[in-house]
């Protein structure tokens, strides 16, 4: 193990140790994250709903099966740390509200985020699941919507790509948006097999 290793171990201990929001997460903490200095592609997402929750693995729900379809990859390789990092702008799961799950906790991204992501010097593609991502990373950038967001993916590729949220409650805007399957979709599968080729 590297001394970069120990930085990240050191620094991933401290994540998981945690208890900044433990006063408003109904559920407990229990960030959820996979963070390596070798990856090289970066899912950034919201926050772990209540499956991510029990498992403490991300994306282990029917959002991460269709994320890895419109990537074209397998779990194994979705769950390889050296090749994809996955940081969701809050760590741990926030409960739910009267319309699915609440937004992830503010007071995450500002303490963590920027410490974590200095870990990763190797990442070449970002994508940018849904809002709170999008505003987050695109900063000036940011749309006054997600839809605007992901129409606009050209201005950010190939380093960053705007994404709707797999989540199968988006199957309406999915199919009023077909645009996207048709020229996203296939723009991100080759990119994504052009960098883990090459690892």
């Amino acid at each position: 193990m590297n001394t970069g290793d120990l930085s990240v171990d050191a620094l991933l201990e401290k994540v998981r140790a945690c208890t900044l929001c433990a006063a408003h997460l109904p559920h407990g903490v229990r960030p959820v994250l996979q963070v390596h200095p070798a990856a090289r592609i970066l899912m950034a997402g919201q926050a772990p709903g209540s499956k991510v929750h029990q498992s403490g693995i991300p994306f282990d729900d029917a959002s991460g099966e269709r994320l890895r379809e419109w990537m074209g990859i397998d779990r194994e390789t979705f769950y390889d740390a050296t090749r994809i990092a996955i940081l969701p702008m809050g760590f741990c799961y926030p409960g739910t509200g009267k319309s699915g799950d609440l937004a992830p906790r503010t007071e995450c991204a500002p303490a963590w985020r920027e410490q974590v992501l200095a870990q990763m010097p190797k990442i070449e593609l970002i994508l940018l699941i849904g809002q709170y991502a999008q505003v987050w990373h695109l900063g000036e950038l940011n749309q006054t919507t997600l839809t605007a967001n992901v129409q606009a993916w050209r201005t950010h590729w190939p380093a960053m790509l705007p994404l709707p949220h797999p989540s199968p409650r988006n199957n309406i805007w999915l199919k009023k948006n077909d645009w996207f399957a048709d020229d996203v979709l296939p723009t991100l599968k080759e990119r994504v097999q052009q960098i883990l080729q090459r690892d």
